[in-house]
């Protein structure tokens, strides 16, 4: 099983379409979750986080809410694509040929005790489900341009992976991937 996260900033530009269509043709064999970023969905939950000032917990839960979206968004734009909403789902029903789009739970992540924080994006997200599951690869597609010999450290330095990261990679037996849109 693979796990893809394709970051929210692919959906400003035609890079969406091209990497689901990559999705298409280049990863049949394989059983394939999609994690999707909250994109500018997300970018609305902190903003409006900055104007009112509200708490973490709310603004962790508005962009949970954030990949929700994202997800209905992918399933509109690839209607062969299966919508899972847990764990449980996608370990039951993923199979080469069918990718299928997580649609994460608040209530899922808040019983796996997942940081109710900005330190915890889709990326760390992704790399928790990836060790759930358990995957083989957890690929990370970005729009940021990704040097072929950089750390995850200096990602993180950078903002392109968040900080929390880490963290849930390491509790996983996986393989890492974290590729540029043009690379994907």
């Amino acid at each position: 099983m693979r796990v893809i996260k394709l970051g929210g900033s692919l959906s400003h530009s035609s890079a969406l379409t091209r990497c689901m269509e990559s999705v298409n043709r280049d990863y049949r064999e394989h059983a394939v979750v999609i994690v999707p970023g909250g994109g500018a969905f997300a970018d609305q939950v902190r903003m409006a986080q900055r104007h009112w000032r509200f708490d973490e917990r709310t603004a962790h839960d508005m962009a949970v809410l954030a990949m929700q979206q994202m997800a209905r968004m992918f399933k509109a734009l690839q209607p062969d694509w299966r919508l899972a909403d847990s764990v449980a789902d996608i370990a039951v029903s993923a199979a080469p040929g069918l990718a299928t789009i997580w649609s994460p739970q608040i209530s899922e992540l808040d019983r796996a005790g997942i940081a109710a924080s900005w330190d915890v994006t889709s990326d760390s997200l992704a790399a928790w489900l990836a060790a759930r599951l358990p995957a083989k690869e957890l690929i990370l597609v970005k729009s940021a341009s990704i040097p072929a010999s950089v750390t995850i450290e200096e990602l993180q330095a950078q903002h392109i992976i968040d900080p929390a990261f880490h963290h849930y990679r390491e509790s996983g037996d996986f393989t890492l991937s974290i590729k540029n849109q043009q690379q994907f």
